[in-house]
């Protein structure tokens, strides 16, 4: 893996050198727990944690790292390191906090696509597509509809839910996939390297069997995802 195929562009390099930050090495933020972050490179994983100085210099939850962040930092030891800064975001998805009013919840940063997967059973539900569509306008991701689970209907009744789907929303593409029909080739074809994309839905509806089937290995067993957003790289 290049650091570009992490999803490196060239602004980062800009801000690099505007603000000195050249003599630390840069990496992305793959999983956060409890202000602990896992940033990641082409070569290696680190365990990190932020400088004393920019912890409490934070202001709010933006200035603080969240997954998909690009970072500044430097190692200590060995897998371990410090973030010393938090380069510019190019977008933000984010929610209001669970139990906590006025509070918002990052979910990930820089993503370029968002996969909104609805499964097309009884479940099917066009107004929850919309709600997700305006998260995606909200963050600045372009949105692609994914209609999971299509062996679970005939043809007919997909290409009604197709047309249904088309006729109030426009300028989105739409692509259906099964677990056991396949269906995949399209979806991976449009598929950039470089890129970012994330899985947004509801339970249930697809997103493991889908990420496994576009990374080409088990990455998450069905089923274990549950939150209504995924970081995918």
């Amino acid at each position: 893996m290049t650091i570009q195929e992490l999803g490196y562009y060239e602004s980062l390099d800009e801000y690099r050198k505007e603000q000195n930050l050249e003599s630390f090495e840069i990496g992305r933020v793959v999983l956060e727990h409890k202000e602990r972050y896992v940033v990641k490179t082409p070569e290696n994983e680190y365990d990190s944690e932020l400088i004393g100085s920019l912890r409490f210099t934070t202001e709010s939850r933006y200035d603080f790292p969240a997954v998909g962040d690009w970072v500044a930092f430097s190692e200590y030891d060995e897998g371990k390191a410090l973030i010393h800064s938090v380069y510019p975001r190019t977008s933000i998805i984010e929610r209001q906090a669970v139990g906590k009013s006025g509070q918002v919840q990052i979910i990930a940063t820089n993503i370029d696509y968002g996969l909104i997967v609805q499964v097309v059973d009884r479940d099917f539900n066009i107004n929850r597509i919309e709600r997700y569509l305006t998260v995606c306008n909200a963050s600045n991701v372009e949105p692609i509809i994914v209609l999971s689970k299509i062996d679970l209907i005939d043809s007919s009744e997909l290409e009604a839910i197709v047309d249904q789907i088309s006729a109030r929303i426009k300028d989105v593409p739409i692509y259906s996939v099964s677990s056991e029909t396949k269906g995949y080739s399209e979806l991976e074809n449009i598929l950039t390297d470089g890129k970012t994309y994330c899985l947004l839905g509801s339970s249930g509806v697809g997103k493991s069997t889908l990420l496994n089937a576009l990374t080409g290995e088990t990455t998450m067993k069905t089923g274990e995802i549950s939150s209504s957003v995924n970081f995918v790289k």
